[in-house]
């Protein structure tokens, strides 16, 4: 784009010194590189924009492809229209047997043959309330009736 060779970029270097002063150069070439900065990303702004109509453009014309192409599809195969009449999927005439009924199960409060009441093994009873052997790793073993005032872990017993 812009063919700047040593020898020139010398010469600009100089007539900056120069016009600008040693003094405030530093200062010039600050703004100079905010305002290149500033038109890079604007650059990069528009081109950004521009993809995006691009891919944008693409986009619609898939989807103009794939729509003339579903309709393809669904011309070839067509599916008879019903007229809202819903047809059965078994034809009651062609010799369907009906399914028997199930086989009922006893109740859990039914006995056996000797008189003996069965329980349901799957389950525990509702009454009989679960007591693990065990004390939790995490709980101390306290007595019960241990004043409030007495601090954790002793016993005034």
């Amino acid at each position: 784009m812009f063919d700047v060779g040593p020898s020139e970029l010398l010469l600009i270097v100089v007539v900056a010194v120069v016009v600008i002063g040693p003094k405030d150069l530093p200062r010039a070439l600050y703004k100079v590189g905010q305002v290149i900065g500033k038109a890079k990303g604007m650059a990069r702004h528009f081109r950004t924009g521009i993809d995006a109509m691009i891919r944008e453009a693409e986009l619609e014309e898939l989807q103009k492809e794939w729509a003339k192409e579903n309709e393809r599809i669904m011309a070839a195969t067509a599916i008879p229209d019903l007229d809202g009449v819903m047809k059965p999927l078994a034809d009651d005439s062609a010799g369907g047997e009906a399914l028997p009924a199930p086989e009922t199960e006893p109740s859990p409060d039914a006995g056996d043959d000797n008189g003996n009441e069965m329980a349901d093994a799957r389950q525990p009873a509702a009454t009989e309330p679960v007591v693990s052997a065990e004390v939790a790793p995490d709980q101390p073993d306290l007595p019960l009736d241990a004043p409030a005032d007495a601090p954790k872990g002793s016993s005034a017993a």
